[in-house]
């Protein structure tokens, strides 16, 4: 970075990139070592978090490029001085044009108002049905599914019996009527929150078949399908809107009552070779959300892009090294 002019410069290489979230959630989403010319660090920060300590270690860090998960708890002209190229990175479901209205809807609507546009050279959204929504606040420069942690990628094993269920949400109402009659039929774990890394992994590394529950009654696309398929699980989920590109039956496989879940979880548990292919076939399609294929490929395309187009500062971009 030039200091004096705070214009992006040609740097050496590894790119310095910060990765800023809540780590509970986001920490499993972001690049953990360096890959692609990327020199990564984690800087945990959730809603209402002191933003001045954040912006400390950030200072202290001297990024070259800053990624935030959920942008929107992001204080309004808290990036003013940072010399970083900022990517806001939009995690949570938004209200769709023509599509149902719901009360967990507008709370996430209400923090999307509140992102400050200003902070943010791009913005990218884990969901391209929600950009006009978003849009209304800043606007989306890019959809992509919200990538997986190269740590989290396990190889392909065989299920065998007894066969491991897991699902990791909060419970709600939705979740409970779905997964009441799995409950009374076979042992599952139920993770409600709070764990990541070393202690995620090994609850992954002990489940075969993994669930994936909307957290209420209206389609979007959980980012806990993109970590089981990296794990190598069978995926049984509610329908996926957008889709991003995996197909029900091909890549995972798609219920929608209590009684299709449980029906699917007897199949698959009474012959550990039932859906074997559509288990594969998921792991397959993992490899598109691997952290050091994304990050790398996305960085790069926004420095290219504000280069041409001018970014929240309108900076004078020149191309920066970021290995290919």
């Amino acid at each position: 970075m030039d200091a004096a002019s705070g214009e992006l410069t040609a740097v050496a290489q590894p790119l310095r990139v910060a990765f800023v979230g809540q780590s509970v959630f986001f920490a499993q989403c972001s690049l953990q070592q360096p890959a692609g010319g990327i020199e990564p660090v984690f800087v945990d920060f959730r809603a209402g978090a002191s933003a001045d300590a954040m912006l400390a270690q950030l200072e202290q860090l001297d990024p070259d490029v800053v990624i935030v998960f959920r942008p929107e708890i992001i204080p309004a002209g808290a990036f003013g001085s940072l010399r970083a190229l900022t990517i806001g990175y939009l995690t949570e479901p938004l209200p769709r044009t023509g599509g149902g209205t719901h009360s967990d809807l507008d709370q996430r609507m209400w923090w999307m108002r509140k992102l400050d546009p200003s902070n943010f050279d791009r913005i990218v959204s884990f969901d391209p049905l929600i950009a006009e929504a978003a849009g209304t606040v800043a606007g989306v420069w890019r959809s992509l599914p919200i990538p997986v942690a190269d740590s989290l990628y396990m190889d392909l094993r065989p299920r065998t019996q007894p066969t491991g269920l897991l699902f990791v949400g909060r419970p709600t109402p939705h979740r409970e009527q779905l997964l009441e009659p799995i409950k009374r039929s076979y042992p599952i774990v139920h993770i409600g929150h709070g764990i990541f890394g070393e202690q995620l992994l090994r609850f992954f590394e002990r489940a075969q078949i993994q669930l994936n529950l909307h957290n209420h009654p209206y389609p979007t696309f959980e980012n806990r399908v993109c970590l089981a398929l990296a794990a190598g699980h069978l995926v049984i989920s509610e329908p996926l809107s957008p889709s991003h590109e995996l197909e029900d039956g091909r890549d995972f496989l798609q219920a929608s009552t209590p009684e299709q879940f449980l029906a699917l979880v007897d199949e698959a548990i009474a012959d550990p070779s039932a859906f074997a292919e559509i288990q594969a076939a998921g792991r397959a399609q993992a490899e598109r959300f691997r952290a050091s294929v994304v990050y790398p490929q996305l960085i790069r395309d926004a420095i290219e892009d504000v280069q041409a187009h001018g970014g929240r500062r309108q900076h004078a971009v020149r191309p920066i090294g970021v290995g290919a």
